[in-house]
């Protein structure tokens, strides 16, 4: 927990991740100061004043962290659920997760106050909210820590598997198209692999600050030129089912939940604001960048099945003609995502070094801190790949990690916290509404973390049977 005492040496980790922690959490409450601030004694660290930022950018850093590859996968979310059905449910899902965000920033604001602590992080949050709950569980606190942390990890290191896949079948189409030559997704990850543990061990923000920007630019050209080819040529609204076979609708469920989670950004963005009341209210940093994303979200999956039916791939990329210009685009979309890579992989490695550090009594003077660091990240980065390549399918990925994690993080954690937080409440009345429409919107993400994940594990062990037989032929559409 991050309270006034230490507030000045809390703000410089979030944003930057050359700067591991300099707290680890133990045992509940207790805490022990590390001597290890960054792994190299030349990386520089901003003053608090220089960390924070003004609504725009923080708007901005919040549209960047919702729309990754999740955007790509909304028109495969309606083919699971149909061109109606899709286009009213994906902004209703849209708005509760929106609610569940005010819900943890709420909790958190009312757990600062009770503290007097100037900022939380979201495991903090969960580990106070039932110190406050009923008195049978309060002794469990420290558990409520550790199941956000645990979620925390399987969320960031299922973006990373879904980031390594979406790079891989996109070169694999792409280089169909332009060489005529069809490589294997597993041996593309393989020839990814070195490149991505060498970037992954860039260790100055400033290197991965100018990845991100050239990221950002040519995902924002690409997602243009999608917009534009998805509105040319459309079919007419009667071609496609208003809604399919509802036992497909888990796996609807998985990808736009997945594709939602922006939860995890909300108090580092709020940490970092020059004015964190600007966050929230009707028109605040909150509500219009989301109405954003929902809007986008739910204009690309509306054309996007529209225009390719129930056969569109996992990421809309993946079902363009073999065309030069669509294979550009691909390519594209690959660097972008292979250079936002190192930002979703430095969240759990943010959250697990300092248990490193304790654990293993690492001292920043030491070369094999810089050893057991770079090593640490190959191993990580290694495993991902592995996972990626056991199932290289996106729609399935994307739809398990959704179901699995963000569901937890998004729907069922933030209305559980905000049930323990009103607890103690002395308007009996006030509570009782909010404890019922907490339980609704938990029970809808109870139901779909079950049935999100059963379905989903069901698919992928569908399409592996399937690709352990071998093939006949390779053609441009094949992904493996």
């Amino acid at each position: 927990m991050f309270c006034k005492s230490s507030i000045n040496q809390s703000s410089e980790s979030t944003l930057h991740p050359s700067i591991h922690l300099n707290t680890v959490r133990l045992k509940g409450s207790e805490e022990i100061k590390t001597n290890l601030m960054s792994t190299s004694s030349s990386r520089s660290i901003p003053t608090a004043k220089e960390a924070q930022t003004s609504n725009s950018l923080t708007l901005m850093q919040l549209l960047k962290g919702n729309i990754g590859t999740g955007i790509l996968a909304m028109p495969c979310a309606f083919a699971n659920a149909g061109l109606i059905f899709g286009t009213m449910a994906l902004p209703l899902l849209g708005i509760i997760a929106l609610h569940c965000m005010h819900l943890l920033v709420d909790c958190h604001n009312k757990i600062c106050l009770k503290l007097r602590c100037i900022t939380l992080e979201y495991q903090d949050v969960a580990e106070e909210a039932l110190k406050m709950g009923p008195h049978c569980l309060r002794n469990k606190s420290s558990w409520a820590r550790r199941v956000v942390i645990s979620f925390l990890l399987i969320t960031q290191f299922g973006f990373c598997c879904v980031y390594s896949l979406f790079v891989a079948t996109n070169l694999s189409v792409a280089i169909s198209t332009i060489c005529d030559v069809h490589l294997p997704i597993r041996l593309l990850l393989l020839l990814e692999l070195p490149f991505m543990i060498v970037f992954n061990n860039v260790r100055e923000w400033k290197h991965l600050a100018l990845a991100s920007t050239v990221a950002n630019i040519l995902q924002s050209t690409g997602l243009v030129f999608v917009f534009y080819d998805l509105c040319s040529d459309l079919p007419p609204i009667s071609m496609r089912p208003a809604i399919v076979d509802p036992h497909r609708l888990p796996l609807y469920f998985g990808i736009a939940i997945y594709a939602f989670e922006g939860i995890g950004l909300v108090l580092p963005l709020r940490k970092e604001m020059r004015k964190p009341s600007a966050l929230q209210g009707f028109f605040g940093v909150l509500n219009t960048g989301m109405t954003i994303v929902m809007c986008l979200y739910t204009g690309i999956g509306f054309f996007g099945y529209l225009k390719y039916g129930q056969g569109v791939e996992g990421s809309i990329t993946m079902s363009w003609p073999p065309e030069i210009k669509y294979a550009v685009v691909q390519l594209m979309f690959s660097v972008a995502i292979f250079l936002s890579y190192g930002l979703q992989f430095y969240v759990p490695l943010e959250i697990m070094w300092p248990w490193f550090v304790e654990k293993f009594d690492l001292n920043v003077e030491d070369t094999r801190t810089t050893v057991f660091e770079t090593v640490l990240r190959s191993v990580l980065v290694s495993f991902t790949f592995l996972i990626a390549a056991m199932v290289p399918e996106l729609d399935t990925i994307i739809s398990l990690v959704g179901a699995l994690s963000s569901s937890c993080l998004a729907l069922i954690f933030p209305p559980l916290i905000d049930i323990f937080v009103r607890w103690n409440d002395e308007d009996s009345a006030k509570r009782s509404i909010g404890i019922i429409k907490n339980v609704c919107i938990m029970t809808l993400g109870v139901l779909g973390f079950i049935t999100g994940t059963y379905a989903s594990s069901l698919e992928i062990m569908s399409k592996m049977s399937t690709q352990a037989r071998p093939p006949v032929q390779f053609n441009v559409t094949d992904v493996y």
